[in-house]
This record gives C-alpha cells, structure tokens and sequence, in this order.
C-alpha cells in the first residue's frame, strides 16, 4: 500500500474496496455442525477452537521486559513467571495499534501471541534493546465452557485447579508438554492450549476424543465471534482497525508486508459510518473499557490515554436491535421493491470492520460494529462506542444499517438503507464467568 497521511482519503476508498469472505484456512471451518449448537456449546458443555493462525513470538533478553513495558498500557509490576496479559499496545496518540496474549515464560523470557508480536518485534529491531526475538510454529486451541475442566481432567493428571485467571499452569497431552493459560474470549471457564505446530493434530484429536463424553463441539469461523459479541469484548477488525497509517507508520507497514504471515495491513471497512480520516475507525483502550493502565511507567501513548482517561468521552456498550426492524429487513427479500442490506446469520461471514452510524434524536452518537444474532438470548446484538451521556442501559438509539444504493464494497449488494431502532444494554451482555473458583471443583 502507498503511503498515506492518517486524513487522505485514498486510504479509505481502498480499505472500503477491499472486503472479502472469511479465508482462515486449516481447522476454522464455515461450519462443523450447525452454527446454532456449536454457539450453545459454550454455555451449556464446552467447545474446542483453533486460533493457530496467530502469530506466536519468543522474546529472551535483558531488556526483554523494559521493551514491552515501553509499548504496552498494562502495569508490569508484580508480573510473575507463569502469569498472563491481555496485552494492549498503542500509538503515541493512544489509538490502538495492536492487541493481544502474553505469558511471562522465565524471569527473561516471554511469549507474545497475535498482532503484538509484530509491533514488539519491529520496535525491537529499530530500538536499542537487548532482546532477541524467534517466531514459532506452534498451536493455539481454545477449550472453554462449563465443561472444559472436566475435559482437561480426562486428558491426563494435571494441578489446573490452582491455577488462578490470567495465569497458567503445564499438563501433557498425547505425549506432548503443553502450557494451559486461564484465558478465553467466551465469558466462560476455559483455557488457551499452546504447544509446538508439529504436534498439532495429535492435541487435537486428544482433545476430542477425551470431549466426547463431555458434549465438546469444534467452533466454526461461522459463529466464533458470537462468544466475543455476548462478553463484549472488542476485537481488531471487527470492531476497530489498527492504527498503522501515515506517513509516520510507513515503516511498519512494510515491515508487515514483508514478515506478517497474515494480511494485516488492509483492514477492509463497510457500513453507513464515513469519516474523511481513517482515524475514524480507530479506537483507544479508554473506548473500548480496556482499563489496564495504571499509568505507572512510561509508555508509548501514556499522555494522550492519562488525559482522555480523567475525561472520557466515549464508552463502550451492547446495543440491543429491534425484533421487528431486523426481522423487516429479512422480510424486504420477499417483497418487491428495494431490499434491505442482508444480515448474514449468524453475524457477517466476511473479515471486515462494518461500521454503522448510531443516532440519537437525528444526531450521531456512537458507531455500531459486530453486529450478531445470538441464539442463546434470541436477540440481534452489536457493541457499540458510544458517547458517554447516552451510555445509560435502557437509553433508546437508531442504528442506521446499510450504505444504500451503489455500496463502494464489492461484497455488498445495492440495497436501500434502514433504520432499525435499538436499546443501550450492559457490557458484557453474558454473565462474565471466567474468574470463577475452580479449586474446589470437580
């Protein structure tokens, strides 16, 4: 991509040009068994997914933590080997640039998982730090649900129970030592399994097999994001894209080009949110409600979150979609006439930030992303950043879905625009169960 100033509007015209079906690849299947018992899955037995594809970087050295500690929102006081992070990284504006696992792994040592392996290691190689980096092959699953300890206890004689949230503890599986980090993106009880990409399939069938009696279903790209939606947990891409253009991220863009093994510099948008600058569709940690800061160190962005943080303007909620307006917008198809944008069920099968503007009394208030059909609450939900003074659960909103007639994204049809009515509800919409006591736990 060319460079571009974070204003030009270039920009935007090709991230609106370049949307695409979902292409995981490998294990992310469009669908195992149906979307609707794989999203039950989740609250009622447990699942397993593979969250392979992303990046997985070892960081050993002297400086290994002052590097991360430089980049990163998150406090690295008290920060004990074994322990994890959602870990956030920023621009110097506090837009977010990345977002993603870290686990400490030895008293130098540390293992980055997903966008932030990318920026630390970039960030490493242009600074003055005494840090080596190696990326890995390695597998990343998800078990998680009600069920998800009692299949880790079958897979073979482990001590998972003392093993508090955002921490981790070892057990083997199929002959193979595997690290279980007490994370998830379901609202549940689960784990993040990672271990060596060689043995891959092995874990995997282990897993299943020991599932089995345990109602374990294999999450579909189809519906995955729907675990996120109901925990409210924002996701790059889907919510917001990373801050990366301009002049002054030129670099990194190529140094993306040339090592991400994803593509990660074209972030395709689409929705009836415009702006004529991409830093639009960008979104700080104090939006999102990623509260991790306590602004004990220096960081990359610190002034601008520690400002916007005493004073927040924007907040970060679900929005509940009206029954009858989403099911008009299904029912415009049977109808002559213009239709309505078509809602992918069970949320959009696309890699894609659709954006639409929220309204309050014919004013803009908020932006609506990841919208998704929730089978569990039977409800059409999206998150939302919204203003502050309209963030009050019950506070009644528009979404206006749709670009209309002629859409800029070759993956959207024309269509007419529709308001559909909404209602501001709690974030996350699910009871967060994550942090539950498993030590007593059979």
């Amino acid at each position: 991509m060319d460079t571009v100033t974070p204003g030009d509007s270039d920009v935007i015209t090709q991230l609106r040009s370049a949307n695409r079906r979902e292409d995981f690849g490998g294990r992310r299947s469009g669908e195992y068994t149906h979307w609707i018992e794989e999203q039950l899955s989740w609250k009622e037995t447990c699942y397993l997914g593979d969250w392979s594809f992303l990046a997985n970087l070892s960081l050993e050295g002297p400086d290994a933590r002052d590097l991360l500690a430089d980049l990163s929102i998150n406090s690295f006081d008290d920060f004990a080997v074994g322990q994890g992070k959602h870990l956030v990284q920023c621009t110097e504006d506090g837009y977010v640039v990345a977002d993603g696992v870290l686990v400490r792994d030895g008293d130098d040592s540390f293992v980055v998982h997903g966008v932030p392996a990318y920026w630390t290691d970039f960030n490493r190689r242009s600074g003055d730090y005494d840090a080596s980096a190696t990326f890995r092959d390695t597998f990343n699953f998800q078990v998680q649900g009600p069920n998800a300890l009692a299949v880790l206890d079958a897979l073979a004689d482990h001590d998972l129970r003392d093993v508090d949230f955002m921490h981790s503890g070892t057990l083997e599986i199929a002959g193979t030592d595997v690290r279980a980090v007490r994370f998830g993106m379901s609202g549940e009880l689960g784990f993040e399994l990672h271990g060596p990409g060689a043995a891959k399939q092995e874990v995997w069938d282990a897993i299943l097999d020991a599932g089995e009696a345990h109602g374990i279903r294999r999450l579909s790209v189809k519906t995955s994001s729907i675990n996120q939606l109901e925990a409210g947990i924002a996701t790059r891409v889907r919510d917001f894209i990373s801050a990366i253009f301009g002049d002054d991220m030129a670099d990194y863009r190529e140094y993306l080009e040339a090592n991400a093994h994803r593509d990660l510099v074209t972030h395709p948008i689409e929705g009836s949110f415009d702006a004529d600058d991409v830093e639009a569709w960008y979104r700080t940690p104090v939006e999102l409600g990623w509260h991790y800061s306590e602004f004990d160190h220096d960081f990359l962005g610190r002034s601008a979150l520690e400002a916007e943080a005493a004073d927040p303007e924007r907040t970060f909620v679900t929005l509940e979609w009206n029954e009858a307006d989403v099911v008009d917008v299904y029912a415009s198809l049977f109808r002559d006439g213009d239709t309505h944008k078509y809602m992918d069920m069970p949320h959009q099968q696309k890699r894609a930030m659709v954006a639409d503007r929220v309204l309050k009394d014919g004013e803009d208030v908020g932006v609506a992303t990841m919208r998704g059909y929730s089978y569990y609450f039977r409800e059409m939900l999206s998150l939302c950043t919204i203003d502050v003074e309209h963030s009050d659960p019950g506070t009644e909103v528009t979404v206006l879905w749709g670009e209309g007639s002629d859409p800029t994204s070759p993956t959207v049809e024309d269509h007419a625009q529709k308001e559909v009515r909404a209602t501001v509800a709690g974030r996350p919409y699910k009871e967060d169960r994550r942090r539950e006591d498993i030590r007593s736990a059979e």
